[in-house]
């Protein structure tokens, strides 16, 4: 069996699902999804002819050909690995349709058939579609509001509506009532902002609401249900720790990215400070970009993104070693029901696996993508494992159409 011919689609959710197919002369077709990145097409384009004529079975040494030509562009890590991640995950799926297995047992077998999900509930309120530089846009499936202004994710802080533990109550009742028995909620939220927003320090008043935020939270659905918390990688340790203190009797699922995540010191200092686990992974590349923080003991639970961590194969080493350590994995995850499907394989096959994310129950045609599986695809907050073989699922090509990005080529 030979390689074709690479393809690509970007459907615009609330973040870009850039889609790779692998096509191949025996008519098998692989399907993976990268993480976004400013040019990820280009670079998905510019890897094809390392593929053309290659056997797709060959994943890991498909794997080390496209690292090795993109080494010096610095492949230690960086955004090519987003679009290597979708690749391989389609290399997966083309060896399981050739075997006639589910992905799940080229990866070593399942431990489990259902995969928990925890719900990401952001700010207490639907998030909006955010491009390739977290700048928010007028999506086109999203309520049209008029006039729209869009605004940068990481620019300055509003305080005009403030985050209200309202919100947050009222979104938990809501998630939990569909069936989570896990919730994330953001802390980097208006209403929480220090006085400057550029040097990472909090006051009083910020921690104050973020705490009201998250007891509101825990006073509605804490008795039963797992809460975790983000940060998002925006302040420094040693006001964090105040945060974290002031957390710990809500006793949380976790405490993620409170630094960021390549400060391995300000990591382990959180870790030995506080009694809340410390949650990181999602912006950290390969099984070197996890090896000291997890040796170190710097956090407690391993958040790898599969979308762009390297593929499904480094995940599995990264969660091995994490295994040996005693920590549990809970994989970031913001993409569509193709890389959320990836992911699941992934997480069966894994005895450390805490749980998965989802991130866009707000998008009404996230259930639509894929066909070839039971709907919802979540249902009372876990996703059963797909037994076809591959991934399991074809993506519907008429409803990716209809959200494709325009400008991006689809599967031309």
């Amino acid at each position: 069996m030979k390689i074709l011919r690479l393809k690509t689609a970007v459907v615009e959710g609330n973040f870009d699902w850039t889609f790779v197919r692998i096509e191949t002369d025996e008519g098998i077709r692989g399907l993976g999804e990268c993480f976004f990145a400013p040019g990820l097409t280009s670079i998905l384009r510019s890897l094809e002819p390392l593929l053309i004529g290659e056997d797709p079975r060959d994943i890991h040494r498909l794997f080390r050909k496209l690292q090795l030509a993109t080494s010096g562009a610095g492949s230690i890590a960086g955004i090519v690995y987003n679009a290597i991640s979708g690749i391989e995950a389609a290399l997966w799926d083309v060896s399981g349709q050739w075997l006639g297995v589910p992905i799940y047992r080229l990866l070593g077998g399942k431990f489990r058939d259902r995969i928990r999900i925890y719900a990401d509930c952001h700010g207490g309120e639907a998030l909006e579609s955010l491009d390739e530089v977290l700048r928010s846009r007028a999506a086109s499936w999203a309520p049209k509001t008029n006039p729209y202004f869009a605004r940068d994710y990481f620019g300055e802080p509003t305080e005009e509506h403030p985050s209200s533990p309202e919100d947050y109550r009222r979104q938990a009742v809501k998630q939990r009532a569909e069936g989570y028995t896990a919730l994330k909620f953001d802390l980097d939220v208006p209403g929480t902002a220090g006085s400057d927003p550029h040097n990472r320090v909090l006051n009083n008043r910020s921690i104050d609401h973020m705490v009201s935020l998250i007891g509101a939270v825990y006073d509605a659905v804490g008795k039963d249900t797992d809460i975790a918390v983000d940060c998002h990688w925006r302040y420094n340790a040693a006001d964090i720790i105040k945060v974290a203190r002031e957390l710990e009797p809500f006793r949380l699922l976790w405490l993620e990215d409170p630094v960021p995540p390549n400060n391995t010191a300000a990591l382990k200092e959180l870790s030995a400070k506080v009694r809340v686990p410390i949650a990181t992974g999602e912006n950290l590349f390969l099984f070197e970009g996890f090896q000291e923080i997890i040796a170190q003991h710097a956090l407690s639970i391993v958040t790898p993104d599969l979308q762009k961590v390297g593929g499904l194969a480094v995940a599995q080493a990264i969660a091995q070693f994490a295994d040996v350590h005693g920590m549990p994995v809970a994989p970031h995850n913001i993409s569509s029901p193709v890389g959320t499907l990836a992911a699941a394989h992934f997480c069966a096959a894994t005895p450390n696996f805490l749980a998965l994310e989802f991130h866009a129950s707000d998008v009404p045609f996230w259930n639509d993508l894929v066909e070839g599986f039971p709907k919802p695809i979540v249902q009372n907050g876990f996703i059963s494992l797909p037994e076809t073989p591959g991934l399991g699922v074809t993506l519907n090509e008429d409803v990716a159409r209809r959200y494709a990005r325009k400008g991006e080529p689809f599967f031309e």
